[in-house]
């Protein structure tokens, strides 16, 4: 299996991807009135920065949000019919003109894409809870004056219309199949993993503000097959990138901060032995969870040496990063990746095979000999 993925120095409201050309958006859009955002909005608006000095947290509120409205304009026009996005979004505190006060982000901007036509589906919560010193804010131990700590992001999820289709039997549908047990995780609408080092030592900003890769891999494998082509408009240190790649999925990645988009062949120099290592942890994973059953699932993989609960799951089939290459234009990025399957030997491999075999002699050019 190849996939391609680009990663392209711009702005995302004008990708000039094709119309229906995506299958899932997974992303996070920098958070209106969380301070570290304020230049990016204010040199795009003056009215961002206006709207800051004086004191007025809804119009500095709205007027940023209203630059991320033209990139939810192109995720609409981008998706396919039963294509999804997904958006993780926190909400924002602040203290504008000596007033305290949560600016709802999530909402605003699952307003905005409803508004655009998409179909809101039950969303998740991300919870990554914080040690640190700074987390109580207000009066401290007395009441009533303290506040509650934000220790949640949020995940929205919709869809542009209604379900998607496939033909009946699709193969790389089957073969990108979750486990019973993950998909009993994975669905659940509480997430609870750590987040991940924001330090940067180049680029226009200290802090890069990425989701941990759990968190997009673990969505394109919720809402997409080997093959599609998975959007990141807010790509910054290409952390979708990363995990689309790791999936077997194509991608796309926008971003306006060419040092972001340059870095990213770092975080790429291991991605072969990773990803055999995330496959392997998910093999060894479901081995553990059938050892623990009290009884033996019904259905045999048809790749693998283990049992699985469902009919749906009896095709899964994991690929490995074999090989990345590079090519660019300009200060764009693009990528090669191929992917072989890792595959076990079944049960009926093994007991087919006599046990005093021996393996067929081998040319040095690797074809069998006889």
């Amino acid at each position: 299996m190849r996939t391609e993925h680009a990663l392209c120095v711009g702005d995302a409201a004008d990708s000039g991807l094709a119309d229906g050309s995506v299958d899932l958006v997974v992303t996070s859009p920098p958070y209106p009135m969380i301070e570290m955002w304020d230049d990016l909005f204010s040199a795009r608006d003056e009215g961002v920065a206006r709207a800051l000095t004086a004191g007025d947290g809804d119009a500095a509120f709205e007027s940023m949000h209203e630059q991320l409205d033209a990139v939810w304009d192109e995720v609409e026009r981008v998706l396919a019919p039963g294509g999804i996005a997904c958006v993780n979004v926190g909400d924002a505190t602040r203290s504008l003109d000596g007033s305290f006060r949560q600016y709802p982000n999530h909402a605003r901007i699952l307003t905005a894409l409803a508004e655009r036509g998409l179909v809101p589906l039950p969303d998740a919560i991300w919870r990554k809870p914080t040690n640190r010193l700074t987390k109580f804010m207000g009066s401290g131990t007395l009441p009533p004056n303290a506040y509650v700590t934000l220790e949640h992001e949020y995940v929205l999820i919709v869809r542009k219309g209604d379900s998607r289709s496939f033909p009946p039997g699709d193969e790389m549908r089957y073969e990108s199949a979750f486990f019973w047990e993950e998909r009993n995780r994975w669905f659940s609408d509480l997430w609870d993993f750590t987040g991940t080092d924001q330090h940067l030592d180049s680029g226009a900003r200290e802090r890069s503000a990425a989701f941990p890769v759990e968190l997009p891999l673990r969505l394109i494998r919720m809402y997409s097959v080997y093959g599609d082509t998975v959007f990141d408009p807010f790509t910054g240190t290409g952390t979708t990138t990363l995990a689309a790649m790791l999936a077997g999925r194509n991608s796309v990645g926008y971003d306006l901060d060419a040092d972001l988009i340059r870095a990213f062949e770092d975080r790429i120099e291991d991605i072969e032995a990773r990803s055999r290592e995330e496959v392997e942890r998910r093999l060894d994973a479901h081995r553990a969870f059938v050892a623990d059953r009290d009884d033996r699932p019904a259905y045999d993989a048809e790749h693998y040496d283990f049992p699985v609960v469902t009919k749906q799951e009896r095709e899964i089939r994991l690929y490995t990063v074999s090989s990345v290459t590079k090519s660019q234009s300009d200060e764009d990025r693009v990528f090669t990746v191929e992917h072989d399957p890792l595959d076990a030997p079944t049960e009926t491999d093994v007991e087919s095979t006599p046990v005093n075999s021996t393996p067929d002699a081998v040319s040095e050019d690797g074809q069998a000999t006889d």
